[in-house]
């Protein structure tokens, strides 16, 4: 099993940048495909980016392409997503989600869930 923990959401201005992470349980996550998550207000939640359990392919939503990073150092058991160049439809609660399965753009696949961190970008 995998427990995950987000940090590092908050209120930024446009054109900003912040650092999302993800602390997980244990040893386990490094067999898992890990994904970051965003659901704004009225929205259905959808993907921003995900990367393979190690690291070797990562994807992305295009509305974040070239704005966004997803790393994970699974040394220390942490998935990042920076993200630079912010605006204001980035505003979000975002989540850290995990899977055994392989790499995926559809939440429904995944396992588990952090219970997400705020961003909220101002104009």
């Amino acid at each position: 099993q995998v427990q995950l923990v987000e940090s590092g959401g908050g209120l930024v201005q446009a054109g900003g940048s912040l650092r999302l992470s993800c602390a997980a349980s244990g040893r386990a996550f490094n067999t898992y495909t890990m994904g970051w998550f965003r659901q704004a207000p009225g929205k259905e939640r959808e993907v921003v980016a995900a990367i393979t359990y190690n690291g070797g392919t990562t994807d992305y939503a295009d509305s974040v392409k070239g704005r966004f990073t997803i790393s994970r150092d699974n040394a220390r058991r942490t998935g990042n997503l920076e993200m630079s160049r912010l605006k204001p439809d980035d505003t979000a609660v975002y989540y850290c989600a995990a899977t055994f399965g392989g790499l995926s753009a559809t939440p429904r696949v995944y396992e588990y869930w952090g219970q997400g961190t705020h961003v909220t970008v101002s104009s």
